[in-house]
This record gives C-alpha cells, sequence and structure tokens, in this order.
C-alpha cells in the first residue's frame, strides 16, 4: 500500500502513528515529574489517554477491515480529545506547567489533523464501497 510518496507496509510507516507515538513519549516523561507524578490516578488517566491514541490507530491498522479501521481511529480522535482536556486542566491546576502543558497540545495538533484527514479519507473509501456493493 502507497500512501503519497512512501510506501505502507505496517502501521509503523504510517505518520499520523509516528507523531502520536512522540507525543505519547513526550507525554509519559511530563508524568514523571513532580507535581503530576504525585497524583498517581490522574497521571494514570493522562497517561492511559495519550496511548490510547497511537495503540488504537495501530490496532485499527491492522484490523483487516475498513469498518474495524474507522472504529479504533474514532476511538484514537476520541482518546486525543480526552488527553487535550486533562493537558488543559493539568496546566490550569499547576500539575504539569502551563507553558509545557500548551507545547505538549501544540504537539497533538500535527497528530489531530493527520488522523482527521485518514478518516475522511476512509469515511470516502467505505462510503463508495458500499454505492458499488449494495
Amino acid at each position: 500500500m502507497t500512501s503519497g510518496n512512501y510506501e505502507i507496509n505496517s502501521f509503523r510507516d504510517l505518520r499520523v502513528w509516528q507523531a502520536a507515538m512522540d507525543v505519547a513519549d513526550e507525554i509519559l516523561a511530563a508524568c514523571d515529574e513532580e507535581p503530576i507524578s504525585k497524583n498517581f490516578r490522574l497521571a494514570g488517566q493522562l497517561e492511559a489517554s495519550s496511548t490510547s491514541i497511537p495503540a488504537n490507530i495501530a490496532e485499527g491498522h491492522a484490523s483487516g477491515s475498513t469498518r474495524n479501521y474507522l472504529k479504533h481511529l474514532y476511538i484514537a480522535r476520541g482518546s486525543l480529545a480526552e488527553t487535550i482536556t486533562f493537558l488543559e486542566l493539568f496546566g490550569r491546576r499547576n500539575y504539569i506547567a502551563k507553558k509545557r502543558a500548551n507545547s505538549l497540545m501544540s504537539s497533538l495538533e500535527p497528530a489531530a489533523r493527520m488522523l482527521n484527514a485518514l478518516i475522511n479519507s476512509l469515511e470516502k473509501k467505505e462510503v463508495k464501497g458500499r454505492k458499488q456493493h449494495p
């Protein structure tokens, strides 16, 4: 499978997965720092939502059907919104420095754009497939 000018052999080749992994890694590092690391429950929720983004992209890609792929991409998009919400809240509460929280949220923007573009592309593909096969 090719996309643009590069070949996709696995989910690891997807730029959206790579971008989501990079941000999840940054967020995990932030969760290891004070003062958020003292609040295990909240740090755990942020870790879970941020790692759910690339995990669902990968699981959806490996699912074998466009419908299941989309289902997992919708979950990833929901996890992305959840992650942004936690970062916003943690910045407000000074669990993470506001500047760091804003930087992490900005880092999520390219992944969000790519994720939405991938969803839109697959939705069009699925609609086209349904028209050909009633």
